[in-house]
């Protein structure tokens, strides 16, 4: 089992900046790729941002690209999401979440965290 908690977020102006966190606890957090995912009120989980397990590759959504960054500090056994010029569309709560390889769905993950609610006023 994988523990995974989120924090960081909260009420932020457009254009603003946040960064997410998520630390992990269990089993050893360098034998899993990371993603990032978000949900806004009545609509479907949607990909954000995943990291490989040894921090090296990454992909994103691309309405995120350019913006948002993700990254991981295996020691710490914490992923992050640095989120530049936020927009009102970027809304959300955020999830983190496990799996053996980086992927884009979220049916692939195995773990997943509370989730962390990101607000951007316009």
């Amino acid at each position: 089992q994988v523990q995974l908690v989120e924090s960081g977020g909260g009420l932020v102006q457009a254009g603003g900046s946040l960064r997410l966190s998520c630390a992990a606890s269990g089993r050893t957090f360098s034998d899993y790729a990371m993603g990032w995912f978000r949900q806004a009120p009545g609509e479907e989980r949607d990909f954000v941002a995943t990291i490989s397990r040894d921090g090296f590759s990454t992909y994103y959504a691309g309405s995120v690209k350019g913006r948002f960054t993700i990254s991981r500090d295996n020691a710490k056994n914490t992923v992050y999401l640095q989120m530049n010029s936020l927009k009102p569309e970027d809304t959300a709560v955020y999830y983190c979440a496990a799996h053996s390889f980086p992927s884009s769905r979220p049916n692939d993950y195995d773990y997943w965290g509370q989730g962390t609610q990101v607000t951007v006023s316009s």
